[in-house]
């Protein structure tokens, strides 16, 4: 029995050192986790969310409204989903897996979709294929995009190693990227009048939700695996540059949306992997990591975060539910009278009335930033 053990935790550890993984990690130092304190103060102003249910679908990613005020959301089964009043219906698929979502000057519907690229949808529900390669090079985990008045499309490509569709989908793809950290993600911009797609940044860590300034002087990026975002510039003496806007968040930026009266919405869909950032400079461990079995390995934790930011980068707004009762929050849609919460894995849209959040905020912490 003693041999039968003893070969058996050879086997083990033979495996756990040895077996091959598709993760090559690159080793780097994450900033020290301050966690929820300061600005990011835990709260539970998220508790008060109410939801409207997909009717089968989960997963809405992203949410975007047209001038006619309809909603459109994206899901993990490939379907756009519409909603004129108070029900959400299937509008049309795109036999992938639609992320980021913006409405053309035409009424269009553009889709960053993993599986497929940038894809434009137009309201006879026609798809055309804008764009799935740069320089020669495929676009592998198309994730999301904003398009600016003369009709570019700024998107991201979250991983150029780990593509969505090769990996099992979104989720086991993203995990993948995060854990090698190699700086796979890179920022494109697509121009309708040519039909090119050119390469802006690259070497990102993970790139994620892209915001556009109203006034298209910048735009923002999420650089998910480091837990910050930039901004890069597109006009101005720092044109082609970007800045570092806001780092050391304390969970992973996934969309980025710009809201009202100058602010920016952020999603922070779940709070940092301790375990992650420990283990941030050994690349061994990190791939010890990758040959234990899936739910050991660190993955998003259950949590509601959603944070507005200006454009200096100054938290204007957090608003949390560490319950989790409707996690994963992915992002932000503000109109004038809501916030629309989307998520990455729940089967409802989230949305909260403005007046109530201003009330609530007034009551714990003063005077809020929402005034409009």
């Amino acid at each position: 029995m003693k041999i039968v053990i003893s070969t058996f935790l050879l086997m083990l550890v033979t495996y756990l050192a040895f077996w091959p993984v598709s993760v090559e990690p690159v080793a780097w130092s994450a900033p020290k986790n301050q966690g929820f304190t300061g600005s990011f103060k835990s709260n539970q102003f998220l508790d008060h969310i109410e939801v409207t249910p997909l009717e089968g679908h989960e997963g809405p990613e992203a949410i975007v409204m047209d001038k006619q005020g309809t909603l459109y959301t994206a899901t993990h089964d490939g379907w756009i989903l519409k909603n004129k009043g108070d029900s959400w219906k299937e509008w049309v698929n795109t036999e992938g897996r639609p992320l980021g979502l913006a409405i053309d000057k035409d009424g269009s519907l553009v889709a960053a979709d993993a599986f497929r690229g940038l894809l434009r949808i137009n309201q006879d529900k026609q798809i055309t294929l804008l764009s799935n390669s740069v320089n020669s090079s495929k676009i592998r985990y198309a994730n999301d995009l904003d398009i600016a008045s003369d009709g570019s499309v700024y998107f991201t490509d979250s991983s150029t190693k780990f593509g969505a569709k090769e990996n099992g989908g979104t989720y086991p793809a993203s995990l993948l990227d995060l854990n090698e950290h190699g700086g796979h993600g890179r920022l494109l911009k697509y121009v309708p009048a040519t039909g090119e797609t050119s390469l802006l940044l690259d070497q990102l860590n993970y790139a994620n939700g892209v915001a556009l300034d109203p006034q298209e002087n910048f735009l923002l990026v999420n650089e998910t695996g480091s837990y910050r975002v930039l901004k890069f510039w597109l006009k101005g003496d720092k044109e082609g540059t970007a800045d570092v806007l806001i780092d050391n968040l304390p969970g992973f930026p996934d969309n980025i949306s710009t809201g009202q009266n100058g602010r920016f919405w952020l999603g922070l869909p779940s709070p940092r992997s301790p375990i992650l950032d420990k283990l941030s400079g050994s690349v061994e461990l990190r791939k010890v990591i990758q040959r234990l079995p899936a739910f050991v390995r660190p993955k998003a934790v259950p949590y509601g975060h959603v944070v507005a930011l200006d454009k200096d980068g100054k938290v204007l707004m957090s608003l949390q539910d560490p319950e989790g009762a409707y996690p994963i929050t992915t992002g932000v849609l503000e109109t004038s009278d809501k916030l629309y919460i989307s998520s990455l894995v729940f089967d409802s849209v989230g949305y909260l009335e403005k007046s109530h959040i201003r009330s609530l905020i007034h009551k714990s912490m003063g005077p809020d930033s929402i005034e409009n």
